[in-house]
Parts: C-alpha cells; structure tokens; sequence
C-alpha cells in the first residue's frame, strides 16, 4: 500500500525543485529509458531518514558543485509510486531492489550505482563527492557557470 500522497510531496519536491523529472507510471519510466543518447541520473527517492538526511542532499550538492553534471534527472518514488518503481529497477540489474538508491547510465547503459548500504551512516558530503567523480568519468558537457 503506497504512503499518503500527503506525506510525501515536499519529499517528491525535494528533488523536482531540482530539476528532477518524476517518473510516476510504467510507461512514463519506459519512455524515459527509450532514450539511450547521452547520461541520466535516476533517483529512487524514498521516506526513510538516509533518504532525507544522505541521499537527496548529497545529490543536490553534486549537482550544484561538479563541473560536468547529467543531461537528464530522474526519479521515482519507493513506497509510492510501486509500478513505476518497480519498472525503474528493472534497468538496475544486477543489483537489488534498494531505496533509496542513485544510478547513473551514459547511452543507456548503467555504469555507476549507489546501494542503499553505500548511502546510511555516510554524509551527504560523501555522496556528494561519489557521484561528483562519476560525473567527471561519464558526463561529457562541461556545465556553464
């Protein structure tokens, strides 16, 4: 049974005010996976605390200090948005169902992953530099400052 949409929009708005595209049905998430040019930067956004106090914060900060940064961010909503959710982790293979959880993919193919295990007990700070080196390694434009 999904949380109460009431609960979780500021978490939902947490990312969008970011820039983040929420992905809420199958076919909106199989949509967004068509399109293999280039980098995404998928969010399996979630209610927990490591959500909250790691993940989001730490992929907004990357966002906001890295040179070079993904032409597209996504998200979906563990506990919420079940179909859509499930759907997404079907282009994680081979890792698990986790939440919250970070991937980045360049052309389509996934090439960096951020397990929930990855996620509790670490700052946002070191999320942050994580994803800010995946980044430099994947991402091809140099964003203007």
């Amino acid at each position: 049974m999904p949380y109460p949409e009431e609960l979780v929009t500021p978490m939902r708005e947490d990312l969008t005010i970011a820039g983040f595209e929420e992905l809420k049905s199958v076919d909106e998430v199989q949509k967004a996976f068509e399109n293999k040019e280039g980098t995404a930067l998928v969010v399996v956004n979630s209610v927990c605390g490591c959500a909250a106090a790691m993940a989001r914060p730490g992929v907004k900060q990357s966002l906001a200090n890295s040179d070079k940064r993904p032409d597209r961010l996504l998200t979906v909503f563990a506990g919420q948005d079940l179909d859509a959710t499930a759907e997404a982790r079907k282009y994680m293979f081979p890792y698990p169902p986790s939440s919250p959880s970070i991937a980045l993919y360049k052309d389509g193919k996934l090439v960096h992953f951020i397990e929930r295990h990855h996620i509790e007990g670490r700052p946002a700070q070191m999320i942050a530099a994580n994803l800010q080196a995946a980044y430099e390694e994947y991402c091809g434009e140099t964003v203007n400052s």
